[in-house]
């Protein structure tokens, strides 16, 4: 059971609240209320609005004038320039990164691939979201990859390119789950051109996984994304 004191601390409601967003229980376009977060989350509005503010800063929530908070709204036009932006700026930090990684780098990347491969995809009780543990194991091993950067502003620009890219994955439940796509192949992968100091072979397999994972997406996506019964929660 979780205390009360990190029900009500800023950085539990904020982590619960990301977590949430992230595993698709708060779905896109959203309003976020601070009564219902209060009750819900069993905090405090001043702890609420400190973690929304933190959750807007990552681009996960939006702030809108007379009307609060609602979780960022998805689009087609969105997803193609996040996209973009993620083949041309991750490719090239991976690249950097495999470059000039120490070998700390080296057996990071290599322990964080480990746990992804043996954190389960699902849960038995929904099998439309990819697990909370799968996906904090999925963002750390990308995480790992591209920490030999040595350029800090292009590498969080990255990161951040990839916590906006994490939400597209909730609009289509059948990722992971592709009769003629093999996801952790396609991890180990990168992982091998990483490990083998082949940057430019690194960098066009993380070009096709991004890629690849956006074309999914918009073929399952309805072509009102953001339009979701509001107060959903799974």
């Amino acid at each position: 059971m979780v205390k009360s004191e990190e029900r009500t601390r800023p950085g539990g409601v904020y982590e619960r609240l990301r977590a949430d967003i992230l595993g698709g229980r708060l779905v896109p376009g959203q309003r976020l209320k601070f009564p219902e977060l209060s009750r819900f989350y069993r905090t405090s509005v001043g702890a609420a609005r400190e973690a929304l503010t933190r959750l807007v800063g990552e681009g996960l929530v939006q702030s809108q004038p007379h009307q609060g908070y609602r979780v960022v709204p998805l689009s087609h036009e969105d997803l193609a320039d996040l996209t973009y932006a993620r083949v041309e700026v991750e490719s090239r930090v991976l690249y950097l990164s495999v470059l000039n990684g120490d070998m700390h780098w080296e057996s990071q990347a290599v322990a964080a691939h480990h746990l992804l491969d043996r954190t389960p995809y699902f849960s038995e009780d929904d099998t439309a979201h990819p697990t909370d543990a799968w996906a904090a194991a999925h963002t750390a091993f990308h995480r790992a990859l591209l920490a030999g950067c040595p350029n800090r502003r292009l590498l969080a620009t990255a990161l951040g390119l990839r916590e906006e890219a994490a939400l597209y994955l909730q609009w289509s439940v059948s990722f992971g789950q592709e009769p003629d796509r093999d996801v952790a192949a396609e991890h180990r992968a990168l992982l091998d051109a990483a490990t083998a100091r082949e940057a430019e072979r690194a960098a066009e397999l993380l070009r096709d996984h991004i890629a690849h994972t956006a074309q999914l997406v918009i073929r399952g996506a309805s072509d009102e994304p953001n339009t979701v019964e509001a107060g959903r929660r799974s």
